[in-house]
């Protein structure tokens, strides 16, 4: 979303929240497939950074982010507060990775507020 800002704090300083639109999210559901897993595997028999478990999780969370993004982008914010991620495991190998906030629309405070 272009000109956004995103914060998982309440405010954002220097802004006053004028319209609050509501909650806004983006949401996926990833399976791990049998190559990833196999790699997987393999790369937790050396113990460490397991990459092909980090890629996929940084992936999910991006997309999320950029469609929650969008859906605050229909309701004409300009800011996100609150956010926070959230996942689920539905079942063995598939997980939901959601990303969440509040939509407002927000004005930069006057210098003598």
């Amino acid at each position: 979303m272009k000109n956004t800002m995103v914060t998982t704090a309440l405010t954002l300083p220097g802004y006053e929240v004028v319209r609050n639109l509501g909650v806004v999210r983006g949401i996926t559901v990833r399976s791990r497939s049998i190559v990833g897993n196999f790699f997987g595997g393999l790369q937790s028999l050396f113990g460490g950074n397991i990459t092909i478990y980090t890629n996929l999780c940084e992936q999910a969370r991006s997309e999320t982010y950029q469609f929650m993004c969008e859906h605050a982008q229909e309701l004409g914010a300009n800011a996100i507060i609150s956010m926070r991620y959230d996942a689920t495991e539905l079942m063995a190998g598939l997980t939901e990775v959601l990303c969440y906030g509040t939509a407002v629309v927000v004005e930069a405070k006057s210098a003598g507020a």
